[in-house]
């Protein structure tokens, strides 16, 4: 039976000028107490498709495991900065996350060390670190999601209105400060310039273009019909679709590369269950959990080779859009800057 905590306090760390994160980790120490013999693992990703998976897991290995999921609201941040602040006396063994720019800052801080096992050569190297420091697997799009009775989903007509449309307020996005829309803005940073960006910026929200919490609200606000288009991931386009809602999606660019998000894995340094750790990550980054995932309601999109016959009709042709992405991995600098200039715009 496995533990579940929750990395809810780091989010005061972040909307508190990003300063107080040993007080988040003080006031969420309590709450999560594995066993001695449990595998610790901390994970970004929905527990209502990741737990599914390290359920499997346990049951195959015989491995106990126990996790701490993040929030909504922290965006995979919390548990980055949380296990920044555990560095010295680590508690986590595996980081299953949601994303790759936060775990490839885990690597450049001394966090993460390499593991190069059976999954590491099926994926791409623009989705792994060269020395094996973590690895992407199953992937999210960045996608708009559109209203078609409003606007159809086609990449020209959102991106002529949104650089020129005097009013925006029937559009969205999350607040950049988290998550999968900090990557964007961070690929912007790097493609366009930060200049062009923050003129961006200030411009669509002039016009109104619509700040919301997530990307799971600005998907609502399309299927509810607020919204006539709005920028959000794959896996939430999907929800809506599945639940009847009347969208459809299309992809989001920078600079005519798509913005493909893996999950990543990776071994905390300093663990005293390596073995056990990577038998973890070799189940995550093998094809079996790709499939799994491909085939839940999240459509995550395999990135390591799979037989296109497995794969649902509805994912394969994200794979093709993912084929198109851009490469991540040297954004690191870039991610820190957009970081401290949307401190400056939103944490005043």
């Amino acid at each position: 039976m496995r533990n579940r905590g929750s990395a809810s306090a780091p989010v005061l760390a972040q909307f508190a000028g990003f300063g107080l994160l040993l007080v988040g980790v003080a006031l969420v120490a309590w709450a999560f107490r594995p066993g001695d013999d449990s595998l610790v693992v901390y994970c970004a990703h929905d527990a209502e498709f990741s737990d599914t998976i390290l359920h499997d897991f346990e049951r195959e290995t015989g491995i106990a495991v126990a996790v701490r999921y993040d929030t909504e609201a922290t965006k995979s941040l919390g548990l980055v900065n949380l296990l920044k602040a555990e560095e010295q006396h680590p508690r986590c063994d595996v980081f299953w996350n949601n994303e790759l720019l936060g775990t490839v800052d885990l690597k450049a801080t001394g966090v993460l060390e390499p593991y190069r096992g059976s999954g590491f050569a099926r994926i791409p190297d623009r989705y792994k670190d060269p020395d094996g420091c973590w690895v992407g697997f199953a992937a999210r799009l960045r996608v708009f999601i559109v209203n078609p009775a409003r606007i159809p989903p086609d990449e020209a007509q959102i991106a002529q209105r949104l650089e020129s449309a005097p009013d925006l307020s029937r559009a969205a996005i999350a607040k950049p400060l988290f998550g999968t829309t900090l990557t964007h803005y961070t690929l912007l940073w790097h493609v366009w310039g930060p200049e062009r960006l923050k003129a961006w910026h200030a411009d669509t929200r002039r016009r109104g273009l619509r700040e919301v919490a997530g990307n799971a609200a600005t998907k609502n606000l399309v299927a509810e019909g607020a919204c006539d288009f709005a920028f959000t991931d794959t896996d939430d386009y999907f929800v809506a679709k599945d639940a009847g809602k009347p969208v459809e999606m299309t992809v989001a660019r920078a600079e005519g590369q798509t913005i493909c998000i893996p999950n990543t894995v990776a071994i905390i340094r300093g663990t005293k269950k390596r073995a056990q750790a990577q038998q973890l990550v070799d189940y995550l980054l093998s094809a079996q959990t790709e499939l799994q995932l491909a085939r839940s309601a999240s459509r995550q999109i395999p990135l390591g080779s799979v037989a296109e016959g497995d794969l649902p009709a509805d994912v394969r042709p994200l794979v093709l859009w993912a084929a198109q992405g851009a490469d991540l991995r040297p954004l690191l600098a870039s991610r820190t800057a957009v970081i401290e200039w949307l401190k400056s715009e939103y944490l005043q």
